[in-house]
């Protein structure tokens, strides 16, 4: 009898603890798993540590899960590094952090062909700290006018960093006062002006591992733990592929593979607003409802890249995009559709989906008991203990309690173990958004 090959999976992670947890928890439940071509696998995890390291170390990880090295630069020479060395698999190349940014997003996107906003970046308010930069400054930098700037795009606009996430400097501008007041207080910060997209119908996020995407409906308006309304059938047809291929040609094009993305939809057109996000938001205080997705995904997709010895790939190849988008034979569709096909080839999409048939059929199964267990509602409750004050774990308990008792109705229901009793007062509407399945 074959050896079961083992596979570590490292998470390199900042200040969270309910995601880990449930994702430790799920990989620990998989047990010994058999592939497609009759190979066994056990998966492990294990939170990494930041110490000095020989750039001659063997790292023991197979694959690492980062959610740190985007603003801590010690991990992220060590991702680097053991990615070039030992061919580590990262789910984000670090070698295109840089390109985690808005800017490198929009301009990727809009040779493309997406219909990014209007967009324009200026130069920096205040000095950045560089002693060259007085020199600099008067010899080469050129005077501009931004109320000009800001008349062109049109008001209401939006300015936000070139970088960045998190919603950190973004500010609605919707006169010449606001313009001026929030160039100034953008400091050093490296700023873009956008246009808005007037009275759009729905803002939507989607929020892409691998090739699994969900795109959920969102209202950037409301506090975090009401920010994903649940709700069906918010996005047609049609307008839903369009959000899910825009949501994995990105990813596919800079390399990332977990990833959240911003869009507006209006008169069925979607405008990419926001799609760089190296540390997407998991959390389940804000997911609530798609968190089982959101670990299942990521789960999956680790789980298929470590047993199947996936290689990565950390450089960006712009050659097979900009040739569909250069081709003036194809319309937007007939783009969308190739890049859709790019993206699949990049995911391996038909072999993932073949080896999670053979290695987990039970993982919907396994995934619906955990959530409907004691073990999950002890998370949940420590979880809201430590992100809400004490006079309002009770209303957060009800809250996300309900949201997630909705989730097991409705997954119960759908694998054919019980009926959906959605209750509809418990949140702005029914059920989930367009997947790609």
């Amino acid at each position: 009898m074959a050896k079961t090959q083992e596979h570590l999976i490292g998470l390199l992670l900042g200040a969270e603890g309910d995601w880990p947890r449930a994702f430790e928890t799920l990989a620990a439940r998989l047990g010994v798993l058999t592939g497609p071509d009759g190979a066994s696998h056990q998966v492990n995890t294990e939170r990494v540590t930041i110490e000095p390291f020989n750039l001659r170390d063997k790292p023991r990880h197979d694959l690492v899960i980062d959610r740190l090295a985007y603003w801590y630069y010690h991990p992220r020479e060590w991702l680097k590094k053991v990615a070039l060395m030992d061919d580590v698999y990262l789910l984000n190349s670090p070698f295109t952090f840089q390109s985690m940014e808005k800017h490198s997003a929009y301009c990727a996107l809009l040779r493309l062909g997406m219909h990014v906003p209007e967009t324009v970046l200026v130069p920096y308010k205040n000095p950045i700290d560089n002693v060259r930069w007085a020199y600099t400054a008067e010899r080469y930098n050129k005077s501009f006018d931004l109320d000009q700037i800001a008349e062109e795009i049109g008001y209401p606009l939006f300015m936000k960093p070139f970088d960045g996430g998190g919603w950190r400097g973004v500010s609605q501008v919707k006169n010449v006062d606001d313009l001026h007041s929030a160039y100034d207080d953008s400091g050093e910060m490296l700023m873009h002006l956008q246009a808005s997209v007037k009275d759009f119908e729905v803002f939507a996020r989607a929020l892409t591992i691998g090739p699994e995407t969900m795109v959920m409906k969102f209202q950037p308006d409301e506090p975090m733990h009401n920010r994903y309304a649940v709700q069906h059938g918010f996005l047609s047809e049609g307008v839903g592929t369009e959000a899910v291929t825009i949501a994995q040609t990105v990813n596919a094009f800079f390399r990332w593979e977990f990833n959240s993305c911003e869009m507006l939809v209006k008169d069925g057109v979607v405008y990419p607003i926001d799609y760089a996000n190296a540390c997407p938001d998991v959390a389940v205080t804000s997911l609530h409802y798609y968190f089982p997705w959101a670990m299942k995904a990521l789960i999956k997709w680790s789980v298929f890249c470590v047993a199947t010895g996936r290689k990565a790939r950390t450089q960006v190849d712009t050659d097979p995009w900009f040739s569909v988008a250069d081709d003036a034979d194809l319309d937007y569709g007939g783009k969308l559709s190739a890049y859709q096909g790019l993206a699949d080839a990049h995911f391996d999409t038909d072999r993932y989906r073949e080896f999670c048939d053979a290695a987990l059929p039970h993982i919907d199964e396994m995934v619906l008991e955990w959530v409907d267990s004691d073990d999950f509602r002890s998370l949940l409750s420590e979880t809201i203990q430590t992100t809400y004050p004490k006079h309002e774990w009770d209303k957060f308990e009800g809250h996300f309690g309900g949201l997630t008792r909705m989730w097991v109705k409705d997954e119960q229901s759908r694998l054919g173990s019980g009926s959906s009793a959605v209750d509809e007062t418990v949140v702005s509407g029914p059920a989930p958004a367009v997947t790609t399945d």
